[in-house]
């Protein structure tokens, strides 16, 4: 893992800093804590949450009023009085994370050392917008972070830096995230104690990406959420990995009619946590192989799955053991696990 520089610097740097999430708000007090100038924030515009739909601030904005810097937030970048507005900070570098708005060339060559961006992936693996997720679901043994000068490309500059992580068995999107968020603020301020030296050579110093290797990490849909049973059992479980906190994996259990309920009754299950089953089994695709208080265990195309915490519509995420006090009809063994298939 990186260690943090701890020379002083000769001549801080001016920066403009761009983005959204917590995850960026992250670096942005890594930065407001180091030598360097924090000159602007950028971020989105504030948009309507929770139920009353009042407008609510990004981390990073929160984070820039409390240390009294200056916030900005065009819709973007198009207008050519926001392009002068951010010329007028005179930056060194405007460094960028998780943003989630692109930036034209003019902004890009602004700043006298162009733009920098902390991207979630060892580049150029899993270039996009879910680096992360894609990762854990492709069965990767490491990640990290990848410290990139910023072209007109998606994530095809030249890198500065990378760091790296193992990624753990029982890692989930979340909890990735959460290392990445600990390793990349590291990465950024080397990276810029860098980029200060005074011999600072950007073509004798940085790498460009092998394009040849090079695979996107797509956009997550929620559509992705429901899980097939004809996959393994060890890609099931990377995808209910991968998809924590969000679309969060799930099936569809079809309840048939009863006297009460004259049609079949569809009943999405999300899952929380599943485990790998080191278990040979003849069943049926789908086929509930076992059931009790540790879990549900299902027949895949390849070994078996436990499913052990799961959440019913409208209700809070449960151990299987507590599920199985009200719903133990649903889960036989034998039965299919998505109920009446058809």
């Amino acid at each position: 893992m990186l260690k943090p520089m701890s020379n002083s610097l000769k001549s801080p740097l001016n920066i403009i800093f761009a983005g959204t999430p917590d995850f960026a708000a992250q670096h942005l007090a890594a930065l407001i804590n180091s030598q360097h100038n924090i000159v602007a924030v950028y971020c989105p515009p504030d948009k309507p949450a929770g139920r009353g739909k009042k407008l609510a601030s990004c981390a990073t904005k929160l984070l820039a009023l409390e240390h009294n810097i200056p916030v900005e937030q065009p819709i973007n970048f198009k207008d050519i009085n926001d392009q002068q507005n951010l010329t007028q900070y005179n930056a060194d570098i405007m460094v960028v994370v998780a943003y989630g708005l692109l930036l034209p060339e003019a902004i890009l060559n602004s700043p006298r050392l162009g733009c920098i961006n902390v991207h979630g992936s060892l580049l150029p693996k899993w270039r996009g917008a879910a680096p992360i997720q894609r990762s854990l679901e492709a069965g990767d043994e490491k990640t990290g972070v990848t410290i990139m000068q910023m072209d007109k490309g998606l994530d095809t500059g030249d890198m500065i830096l990378t760091a790296e992580c193992l990624i753990e068995y029982t890692d989930t999107s979340a909890n990735l995230y959460e290392k990445l968020a600990l390793l990349g603020p590291i990465a950024l301020v080397d990276t810029l104690a860098l980029m200060a030296q005074d011999n600072y050579n950007a073509n004798e110093h940085n790498t460009s990406q092998d394009n040849t290797l090079a695979t996107y990490a797509h956009k997550l849909d929620k559509a992705e959420a429901e899980l097939n049973w004809q996959l393994s059992a060890c890609e099931l479980d990377r995808k209910v990995r991968a998809y924590i906190p969000w679309p969060v994996a799930q099936f569809t259990f079809t309840e048939a009619k009863t006297e009460n309920n004259t049609v079949d009754k569809q009943h999405k299950i999300r899952i929380l946590q599943a485990s790998v089953q080191n278990t040979d089994s003849n069943k049926p695709i789908g086929t509930i192989i076992s059931v009790d208080k540790s879990g549900i265990v299902v027949a895949t195309a390849n070994g078996a799955i436990c499913l052990e915490i799961l959440q019913l519509p409208g209700k809070n995420a449960l151990p299987v053991k507590d599920i199985l006090n009200g719903r133990a009809d649903w889960f036989k063994v034998g039965t299919n696990i998505n109920g009446i298939v058809n």
